[in-house]
């Protein structure tokens, strides 16, 4: 896909939590949309980097060791290997960028596991 990508649109056609879609690809990198509330799971990623940035809104990732707010406008990397749970008390709507392939939950199968996210 090229073109100009507008985030506010791309982010109206989906209202669910926790389900990232694809907005993207680039050099088998993934940018996908997500909206979340609450608290996932603790996971890692054992050989991926995650990059989240705050489009709207704000939450803080837990490490085990410290917690990380994170504000709209501003992006966090969590680091392959790294333990970490997103939580957000309000909504808030964040691109993350990744490898293709990554599974949001990471060494946690659960209910909100997805695998090839849904293509907006």
């Amino acid at each position: 896909m090229t073109g100009v990508v507008n985030l506010a649109q791309k982010f109206a056609q989906f209202d669910d939590h926790w389900n990232p879609r694809l907005a993207g690809e680039l050099n088998g990198q993934h940018v996908r949309l997500v909206k979340f509330q609450g608290a996932f799971p603790w996971h890692r990623h054992e050989h991926e980097d995650e990059m989240f940035l705050v489009v709207a809104g704000e939450f803080d990732m837990r490490f085990r060791d410290r917690t990380e707010r994170v504000r709209a406008g501003e992006f966090i990397i969590v680091p392959r290997g790294t333990e970490h749970c997103p939580y957000a008390e309000r909504e808030v709507h964040v691109l993350l960028f990744e490898p293709a392939g990554t599974v949001n939950t990471g060494n946690v199968i659960e209910a909100r596991t997805r695998g090839a996210p849904e293509r907006i």
